[in-house]
C-alpha cells in the first residue's frame, strides 16, 4: 500500500530540517509554482479576480495600444502576439479582437507553466502555442508583448536591516504544521544594496525582484533584436524604496503569507524601476509608469464604456462599475500602474 503524497509544507519542513533555513525568495518560488500548476485562481469562486476578468474593455485597449505602435512603426511583416502569466487567456481573446479590427492578425504565443491554465487557455484560444519561458519564443517577427500581473508572482530577495548590518530574509519551520515564519539569516550581506540601505532603520526590509530582472532583461534583448513593443501592467512602484510587500490571497481575503505554502497567492509589489532599467540596458525606450486609470482613459476607456451602454443598455450599470474600477484612484487606477519598452526604431505608445 502506497502512502499518501508529502504536501509542499511537508515537504519544505524536511527541506529546512536537513537543510537549515531557506531564503524567502525559495520559498515564494517553491509556493507559487504548486500553486498556479493545481489549480485555476482566478474569478468569484477562486482567490482573486484580475483586470481582464473585470471587463472586456482592458484587453481591448491594451490591444489596440500594441496594434496602434505596430501601424506607426511600418507595419512590420510576421508580428507575435506574446503574452506572459496570460491567466485564462480573456485578455488575449479581447486584445486580438479588437487587433482584428485593426487588420493585424498576430501569431499566438503564451508563456506559461501552469497546465491547468494552459488547458483553459486553449479551450478560448485553440492556436496558441505555449512555452515554459520566453527563451523559445520564435524570433522571426517582431513581439508584441502584453505582461498584465505577471512580475508581481516572481520571488523577490529581502533584505532586513539588523543593527549596522543587512542580512537575508530566510524562513525557518513553527511549530505549528503546515507554518512558517520569516526571519533574519546569519549571513552579512557586503554588497549589492542600493543608496537607500545606508538610511535605513533596524528592521527595515529592501526587497529586490532578482527573478524579475532577469526574465525582463532577457525579454528586452528579444525586442532589441526582433523588433516590438511590450506593456507591462502591474501594482507596484518607481523604487527604491524601503518595505516589505509580501502578500498573500486566499477566497479574496488577505491570509498569512507563511501559511498553507502552495494553497494561497503570493505576491509582492513590482519595482518599476529595476524592471525599467533593465529594458533601458538592452537598448529599448521606456515610458512610464504610469497610473492605470489615466492611462486606459488616454487610450479612451471612457468612449468605450459608452458605446458598451448604448449598444447593451441592460448592462450599463455594469459597464460603468466595471470602467470605475479600472480606473478609479481609490480602486485599482492609482495602485496599478503600466509601463512601455519600444524598440528604438518603434513609434511610441499611445497613453504615456
Amino acid at each position: 500500500m502506497s502512502a499518501e503524497p508529502l504536501t509542499l509544507a511537508e515537504r519544505l519542513s524536511r527541506q529546512i530540517a536537513a537543510g537549515g533555513p531557506i531564503s524567502v525568495a525559495h520559498f515564494m518560488a517553491e509556493a507559487n509554482q504548486h500553486y498556479y500548476a493545481t489549480r485555476d485562481p482566478l474569478g468569484a469562486g477562486g482567490d482573486f479576480t484580475t483586470a481582464p476578468e473585470i471587463s472586456q474593455m482592458f484587453g481591448e485597449l491594451v490591444g489596440l495600444c500594441l496594434a496602434d505602435v505596430w501601424m506607426r512603426s511600418g507595419r512590420k511583416p510576421g508580428p507575435l502576439y506574446a503574452e506572459l502569466g496570460p491567466g485564462r487567456g480573456t485578455l488575449a481573446a479581447d486584445a486580438l479582437r479588437a487587433m482584428e479590427s485593426a487588420a493585424l492578425a498576430p501569431r499566438v504565443h503564451f508563456v506559461e507553466t501552469s497546465p491547468t491554465l494552459r488547458e483553459r487557455q486553449r479551450a478560448l484560444l485553440p492556436h496558441v502555442t505555449h512555452h515554459d519561458s520566453i527563451d523559445s519564443l520564435p524570433d522571426d517577427g517582431p513581439l508584441l508583448v502584453i505582461a498584465n500581473e505577471f512580475f508581481d508572482a516572481l520571488p523577490v530577495r529581502q533584505c532586513i536591516r539588523v543593527g549596522e548590518e543587512w542580512r537575508e530574509r530566510v524562513v525557518i519551520r513553527r511549530e505549528e504544521e503546515g507554518r512558517f515564519v520569516a526571519v533574519p539569516g546569519y549571513r552579512r550581506i557586503e554588497s549589492g544594496l542600493p543608496p537607500i540601505a545606508a538610511q535605513a532603520q533596524d528592521g527595515a526590509i529592501i526587497e529586490t525582484p532578482i527573478v524579475g530582472a532577469g526574465i525582463a532583461y532577457a525579454l528586452a534583448q528579444r525586442i532589441a533584436k526582433q523588433g516590438g513593443a511590450a506593456i507591462i501592467i502591474d501594482y507596484g512602484y518607481a523604487g527604491p524604496l524601503l518595505g516589505d510587500t509580501l502578500q498573500a490571497v486566499k477566497a479574496h481575503e488577505f491570509a498569512d503569507p507563511f501559511a498553507d505554502p502552495g494553497e494561497v497567492d503570493l505576491t509582492t509589489h513590482v519595482d518599476f524601476t529595476i524592471i525599467g532599467n533593465m529594458a533601458r540596458q538592452a537598448g529599448l525606450r521606456v515610458s512610464g509608469p504610469v497610473d492605470q486609470g489615466p492611462y486606459l482613459r488616454d487610450l479612451g476607456i471612457d468612449a468605450r464604456a459608452e458605446q458598451l451602454a448604448r449598444t447593451h443598455p441592460a448592462r450599463a450599470a455594469e459597464v460603468e462599475a466595471a470602467r470605475a474600477r479600472l480606473t478609479s484612484a481609490d480602486a485599482m487606477g492609482s495602485l496599478f500602474k503600466a509601463m512601455a519598452w519600444v524598440h528604438p526604431d518603434w513609434a511610441d505608445p499611445a497613453g504615456f
